[in-house]
């Protein structure tokens, strides 16, 4: 009676998009009757629906089927419709390793409809290999004729995805070219003929785009002067977030503001690394939409980047930083800032490496001035180096998020709730009094936080402790025993914060 019994197996599902309306249910019946007819019982399903088979990180269904078959083994076998559902990996080997790594553990990968029987016999593997290939190819394939069409809609002016920007807003409209709404962030087209167009938005941050360009144009202030006057006049930018460099530097340098639609500024095909496209690359569309500036004053303001940073060479950099030294008496990150007549900070980052390597250059700073650099960029390796072991502890449940820009690295637990991380250095404020500085981040305040304190020499970790929410606005002191970090819960290791996110649900504390 024991051979009689059907064999353990799970099965896997993925459908590539949510029109895909019925590929699950389809999946799913030809591997029923797969399993009736050799004799197996599907005791779990695991599925990706609407997730691309390029890259696993986006797959969870798939890791969470890796994690458990290379761990307690539940199932003798995996279920799975076809090569192409396993995967689209553009590298064949990712696709061999992961079939590889369940075989390894004593459960083999049976592809359901497929013509040939995966045994292993030379016959079997050439046919998979081609299949696997074949697979890989039809996503590149596939993705270059996306491109052309995402191009040929560019050249008419409408826009194919991405977020409008400060100042603007997307429009839809039908394919007779009549405004039908404008859509609130987050919003999408329901209907394929229809198009986006980006259209002014509110008058008060069209006003602001204006005053933008004025400051730089005619009062000759810096990027860095235009950023602190905004936040000086409690102008918000997206998302109740501050003004910074990077955001008016945007607004200065972006065609859009002029009416002109910009498509392939960046590419990232197939889910490789963004990278960034040069001009004679990008699909411009002159007059696509309502301009918020002028093209003279545009052009203009074009002429002055290009004169303070671009065209200067690397002695007219360094010579910059010496006049400011001799006019001041010193250097300093908020002195180059406010300078006007000399190249932002990021200027000597890009050319030079570092600003610390500018000073060497033109002979300035003793190393004992570099000082708070160097604990700055020791904090942030500290943190970047936190967040990295946590995600390492449970990689199926924990994974980072890295947007770049202005943006910092962020947990994601598997239930979609991001935590942030704050990293607190010790300071010595008199003689052996020793407080621990904290610097809230404005956009994370309502995210779950995680504390770490490092120690008196700021090399290790001291303690950690989990908080609902960070209320505080601005940069704070905790002395060793302090009152404020008992309203949240101290951890006795990095594993108990996992345990508490992971296991309960959630960081309720």
């Amino acid at each position: 009676m024991t051979a009689n019994l059907p064999i353990p197996a799970a099965s896997y599902l993925r459908k590539s998009t949510e029109h895909q309306q019925y590929s699950l249910e389809n999946q799913s019946a030809a591997i029923q009757k797969y399993a009736e007819a050799q004799g197996f019982e599907v005791i779990r399903t695991y599925s990706d629906p609407a997730r691309r088979g390029l890259v696993l990180k986006h797959r969870p269904g798939l890791q969470q089927l890796l994690h458990d078959v290379v761990g307690t083994r539940p199932y003798r076998a995996i279920l799975v419709y076809d090569v192409s559902r396993w995967g689209r990996f553009q590298d064949t080997d990712e696709s061999a390793h992961y079939e590889f790594l369940c075989k390894s553990a004593g459960v083999p990968v049976h592809y359901c409809a497929e013509t040939f029987a995966n045994d292993g016999t030379l016959p079997s593997l050439m046919m998979k290999t081609l299949k696997i290939t074949m697979a890989a190819e039809f996503s590149r394939e596939l993705g270059m004729k996306v491109l052309a069409g995402q191009k040929r809609l560019a050249r008419l002016g409408f826009k194919q995805g991405g977020v409008p920007g400060y100042g603007l807003r997307r429009m839809l409209i039908s394919s007779a070219g009549v405004p039908k709404q404008e859509l609130a962030r987050g919003e999408r087209k329901s209907i394929a003929t229809d198009r986006i167009i980006l259209v002014p938005g509110p008058a008060h941050e069209v006003q602001c785009v204006r005053e933008i360009y004025r400051m730089f144009v005619s009062e000759n202030l810096s990027v860095y002067a235009i950023a602190r006057e905004l936040n000086k006049n409690s102008i918000e930018f997206v998302g109740d977030s501050e003004w910074d460099y990077a955001a008016v530097f945007a607004i200065l340098s972006h065609p859009k503001y002029t009416g002109c639609h910009v498509f392939g500024r960046t590419s990232s095909k197939l889910y490789t690394p963004v990278v960034k496209l040069p001009q004679s690359a990008w699909v411009l569309t002159p007059g696509a939409f309502e301009p918020i500036v002028d093209h003279a004053t545009y052009s203009e303001a074009q002429r002055i980047l290009q004169e303070r940073t671009i065209n200067k060479s690397d002695d007219e950099l360094l010579d910059s930083l010496r006049a400011l030294l001799a006019t001041n008496g010193r250097l300093s990150l908020n002195l180059i800032k406010n300078s006007g007549d000399v190249p932002s900070p990021s200027t000597y980052r890009h050319r030079f490496g570092s600003l610390r390597r500018a000073y060497e250059l033109i002979g300035y700073g003793r190393p004992d001035q570099f000082g708070p650099i160097d604990l700055r960029r020791r904090t942030q390796a500290l943190r970047e180096q936190l967040i990295s072991e946590i995600a390492e502890m449970f990689p199926n449940d924990v994974s980072v998020v890295r947007r770049g820009g202005k943006w910092r690295s962020q947990l994601k637990l598997s239930n979609g709730s991001s935590v942030s991380v704050l990293v607190a250095r010790s300071v010595r404020i008199w003689k052996k009094t020793l407080r621990w500085r904290v610097d809230p981040v404005r956009h994370e305040r309502g995210l779950v936080t995680l504390l770490a304190r490092l120690d008196e020499s700021n090399n290790s970790f001291l303690d950690f402790h989990v908080f609902p929410s960070v209320s505080r606005v601005k940069r704070f002191d905790l002395c060793l025993m302090d009152d404020w970090l008992n309203s949240g819960q101290r951890l006795s290791d990095l594993r108990a914060f996992c345990e508490l996110a992971i296991c309960s649900g959630g960081l309720e504390v």
